[in-house]
Order: C-alpha cells, then structure tokens, then sequence
C-alpha cells in the first residue's frame, strides 16, 4: 500500500436524497474500507441551497438551530421553520429549508411563494439577530421574494404572497410597514450568476425546472420586470435571479450584499487550508453537468485543488458531462447510477453506492499512487 495519504472528502449534499455529512460519512467509509489508515477529514459543503445550515452547523462552535415552528410553505401548506444562530448575533436562514422544491405536493410555477421565508426571517429578527445571512437555492418559486418581503410587511395594490404570477397585477408598493434590515446587514449566498430578466434570468433558465411553460416564463418575466420598476434596483446586476429573483428583492428592498455561497461557506469552514494540506480532494454533488463549474462548491473546489496541485476525485449520483480540471484534464470520477445500473438502484440505496464509490477511489491509482 502507498504511504499513509491526507485526504478530505467535501461534497455537496446529494439533493433530495441524502445531505452533505451522510454523502461524506458514506464515501468516507468506503474509502477506509480498502485504506484504513489515511488520515480523512470530512468537511460537509454547501453553496447556499439546501443543506446550508447544516454546513455552517458543523463549521462554527458555538452554531445553535431555533424551530420557529409551523411557516407557510411554497404551496400553502405548513412546514417547518428553522435558522441557525452564530456567536455575534448573526442569524443564517436557508430559503430551501421552508420555500423549496421538494416541498411541494405538486408544481405550481405560478403560485409558489417565498412567505415562509420571511416568516422565519421575522422570527429571526425578533430575537435579536443583529445581522442576517440568507442561503439562495432551491427555490419553488419565481416570485422575486415578493412573498418574503410581504410578511416582513411590504404591501402591494395586489397580493404579494400569492407567487410570482400576481405579481403581474401590481401597479404599486408601500414600504411603511416594511421592516428594516438589521443593523449589521444582510448577506445573500447565491450559487449562479444570473441578472433577474430576460433569456438568461430567473424566469427562463429556472422557471422549467418548477413547472414554467414558455408562456409560463414569458408571464413570469414580465411579472418580475413589472415588479423591479416599482422596487427600483438594478435587475442586470449579476446573481439578482438567484432563487426565483429573490436575490433581487433583497437587494432592492433592504440593500442586500450578494456573494457566492461556495466562497463563502467553504471558506468558513476552513476548507482552503484543509485542501492545502491535503494530497487527495473527494467531492461530488448528486448531479455533475455543465452548471457545475459555473458557481456551484463542486467546481469551486476543483479549482482550488488544481491550484495546489492536489489530485481530485469526483463522486455524484449522475455525470451528465466528464469532469475536468481548470487546463481540461480529466478527473477521476464515479457516477452511482452506473455503479448500481440505474439511477433509480441508486436512489433505492444510495448509501451502498457512496460507499463503494469511496471504495473504488481508495483503489484508484491515479489517486492514491506517491510513486
């Protein structure tokens, strides 16, 4: 066997099927399984979507969660409502955990609402939070945040919780009501680069993958366009379509600041100096494809690995294109789908999977060989 390797497995979680920790405890056991004495580190990552909360959780000493209760999900229906409180009084709010696509009982592109996050934004508040993170990703719905907004108290001449298509109606706003951000600011994790209109907006690259027709698009993006004349900011400013253009409406309402959560979290939990110091880097998401490079933590940290010299291996549930480094090397790479014969095998038992695609980097010797 090779010398004793320092390896760190930082995915993303596998949406809809397993989160970040149990993709890394999975890939981790496996790879222990065929070298059991390299010395692993797991570091869970996220970029702003779904599993935000958890990332930071196991990042930051001291990370403490507040059930809010029963919120108003993306469909109406109640769910639960949740944040996470940092030392200095800073709160961390995840839109995917409350307004999230998988917690709809059936698309509703139109409809959708983002109220549930304000909701819990407003618990948050009322608790003293002196500064507010919010994770983007993951959305159901393409209203501009204008349900959020609404139950921090913006008013409309028509319903602003109704979702992003009644917003079409809207002639004005009133803002009197509307709460003010906390004093230390407001900071939008977000993990594309989208502006809010137009063919590469919220409403066109997003609205299909929550149920958006081309009509249904076209409506939504003239509804959001109707919706940023009344607000006022720039709706060309890169990120600002970010989950279903609630990036903007935080931006326009209260001032928002935009980073990328891959940046972000990966830098709060330390993950530039654990890869520095490491000679394998596993990541993977539950889908690798053309976005993937394009602000997602997956790509983010293959570059950073490649700018240290550190091999990298890729694990996702599926590969839609090959991975490579930044100079078009290839990685390498595991798709749990052709290790079970299907996605749906996988999806069945995706823990087996994790754990022999760990297993088969361990094995790799591209990999694992300091000759």
């Amino acid at each position: 066997m090779a010398d004793r390797l320092r390896v760190v497995i930082a995915p993303d979680s596998f949406k809809g099927s397993l989160g970040a920790l149990e993709v890394a405890t999975a890939i981790a056991e496996g790879w222990l399984s065929v070298r059991p004495t390299d010395a692993v580190s797991l570091i869970p990552q996220a970029d702003g979507g779904e599993g935000t909360l958890d990332a930071i959780a196991a990042a930051v000493p001291g990370a403490r969660r507040h059930d809010v209760g029963p919120v108003t999900g993306p469909d109406g229906r109640a769910t639960p409502g949740v944040w996470l409180e940092l030392p200095g009084e800073i709160a961390v709010v995840e839109l995917a955990q409350m307004s999230g696509l998988p917690l709809m009982a059936e698309l509703d592109p139109l409809g959708a609402t983002t109220v549930g996050l304000g909701e819990v934004i407003r618990a948050a508040l009322a608790a003293g939070a002196s500064r507010l993170v919010i994770g983007l990703g993951g959305s159901a719905s393409t209203d501009g945040a204008a349900g959020a907004l609404a139950a921090l108290g913006l008013r409309g001449d028509a319903p602003l919780g109704a979702g992003g298509g009644a917003l079409a109606a809207l002639r004005s706003l009133d803002r009197s009501a509307l709460l003010a951000p906390p004093s230390g600011g407001v900071t939008l994790l977000t993990d594309v680069a989208a502006p809010l209109l137009g063919p590469t907006g919220a409403a066109a690259v997003f609205g299909p993958q929550k149920g958006a027709g081309p009509a249904e698009v076209a409506l939504l993006d003239a509804a959001l366009a109707r919706f940023a004349g009344l607000l006022g900011a720039d709706p060309s400013l890169p990120g600002t379509g970010a989950a279903g253009g609630a990036a903007y409406g935080f931006t326009a309402a209260w001032g928002a600041g935009i980073e990328a959560g891959a940046d972000y979290l990966s830098a709060l939990a330390g993950v530039p100096q654990a890869i520095a110091g490491a000679d394998v880097l596993v990541t993977g998401e539950g889908r690798f494809d053309a976005t993937s490079g394009t602000g997602k933590i997956v790509g983010m940290l293959i570059g950073l690995a490649g700018d240290r010299g550190v091999r990298v291996a890729v694990i996702a549930g599926q590969l839609a294109v090959p991975p490579r480094a930044a100079d078009g090397s290839a990685l390498w790479a595991a798709a749990l789908a052709d290790l079970a014969g299907s996605a749906d095998a996988a999806m069945a038992d995706p823990v087996r999977w994790l754990r022999e695609a760990g297993a088969a980097a361990a094995s790799a010797r591209e990999l694992v060989d300091n000759s």
